[in-house]
Formats: structure tokens, sequence, C-alpha cells
């Protein structure tokens, strides 16, 4: 962990980072609502071998997410999104092919992707330049497809028309603010700690797609006073079963660790 947090990279290590960032996230033990090494957390489709499996699968799709970019340096930002979608959804293909079409990392492809493609596009690699790039990428997006569509609504589309709720493409177009709020709180070493205060401050649309909002808010109190009074690994793993109970998982905020750790190493 200390040797990825105390690289400063360019663009051909941004893929690898996005790797690595996977694998750290399946790798954190205990993880409340989540897959980790002791359970399956609130899902009864996945596990953490089809993890393993998923990352394997989409990992070397980073690198070309970054190629793309790189071809596309110096073009509006404006005209990029078009051209990662296919990309994207050629990722998703191979995510589903290794894990039988479930749904393992696609808002880490979507998060992570885009941050090794913004990465192809500057000059120079940084954490601010690389949101500000994403944010240039996907400006209007949420507008375009969240609140103007009409028809039958998704989820999403449901969430943020009646909850103002804009879940990974208002990370995106903003940014990833809620990742920038958030780590400068990091240490930079305990990843338990930087979940828990993602989970605390995230608008985590898998938790309102769970739990409804009462959910939500269950979930971020509980991180909130983990942060306030001192929590261990035991603690976690009595949240961990608090949320099974309740069938929530916090799987928005397992995307923004893996950005935040991406981020974290970019400097």
């Amino acid at each position: 962990m200390t040797g990825l947090l105390a690289t400063k990279t360019r663009s051909a290590n941004v893929p690898q980072l996005a790797e690595e960032a996977l694998w750290l996230e399946l790798a954190l033990t205990p993880k409340p609502g989540l897959v980790d090494k002791h359970n399956n957390g609130a899902h009864r489709d996945m596990d953490h071998a089809m993890f393993a499996r998923s990352i394997a699968a989409i990992a070397p799709w980073f690198t070309r997410f970054a190629e793309l970019g790189a071809e596309q340096a110096g073009k509006p930002a404006a005209e990029q999104l078009h051209l990662i979608r296919p990309m994207g959804i050629a990722c998703e293909q191979a995510m589903y092919a290794a894990t039988g079409g479930v749904n393992t990392h696609k808002g880490g492809i979507f998060a992570l992707g885009l941050l090794c493609f913004a990465a192809g596009r500057v000059d120079h690699v940084t954490s601010h330049g690389l949101c500000c790039e994403i944010s240039h990428i996907c400006r209007g997006l949420v507008a375009r497809e969240l609140a103007g569509r009409s028809g039958r609504a998704t989820a999403g589309e449901r969430q943020y028309q009646q909850l103002g709720l804009a879940g990974a493409r208002g990370e995106a177009e903003s940014g990833f603010a809620t990742v920038r709020q958030v780590l400068p709180q990091w240490n930079g070493y305990q990843l338990h700690d930087l979940l828990l205060r993602l989970m605390a401050v995230n608008q985590d649309s898998n938790l309102v797609s769970r739990g409804g909002m009462d959910g939500l808010r269950y979930v971020q109190g509980y991180a909130k006073d983990l942060l306030a009074n001192g929590w261990d690994r035991q603690a976690l793993a009595v949240m961990d079963n608090a949320l099974i109970a309740r069938n929530l998982s916090p799987g928005g905020s397992a995307d923004l660790l893996s950005v935040g750790i991406v981020l974290k190493a970019c400097g």
C-alpha cells in the first residue's frame, strides 16, 4: 500500500493504478455490506472469486482507455464522451463474460475508465488535473441523461427526478467531488478509514435502490458514529452484520474507494 500511494505517475501508469486499486478494494476485509474475504456481504449472486475473475477480465481495458485518451489529446472535451462509451460497453461485456452475467464492476469501469482516458489526454497527471478533465468531458451529462428523459424511467432517472440523486453520472460530472471532499481527511494508508469517510457522506444510489432514503441515512449515520467514537475490526464486523441483515450494500462508496486510491497516488 505504501508503495502504491508513494508513486507519482504519468498517464502510462494510471491503468496500473486503477487495477491495483480494484485489487486493494477487494482485499479489504471486513467491508460492511460488501463482498470481501470473509463473506459475500448483502449479495447472493456474487462472491470473492467472481470479483477476482471480473478484475482480471476488465484490467486490460484500462490501458486501452488511456491509449484512446492519448489519441484524443488536444481535441475538445465535449466531443469525448461518445468516443469512450463503445469501449466502456466492450469492457462491461468482458466483465459479464467472466461473471456469467453478474454486474460486479460496472460502476468501477465507468469511473476508472474515465480516469484512465483523462490520463491519456492531459500533459501532466495530477489528481486535480484528472478531475478537472473528467468534469469537462462529462459536462451536461446529468441534465441530458437523468433530467430530461421521457417514457419509462430507469432506476437512476427515478432517483434523480424524485430525490435529486445524480449517482455515478453526478460524481463524474462534479469531477468526483465526494472523493475530493474526503481525501484531505485521510492519512493515505488506512483504507477502512477512507471507506467509512466515503460512506458517511456519499449519496450512494446503491443503498437507495436497496433500502430507500432510510437505508442511505442508516449507513451514513452508522459510519459517522464509528468515525466519531472510534472503531476497530470487530466494530466493522458488527456493522457488516447489521448491513447484511438490512440487505444494504454501499457499492457506490466501494467504487469511490477505488477512485480515491488512484487520486491519492497521483498527488
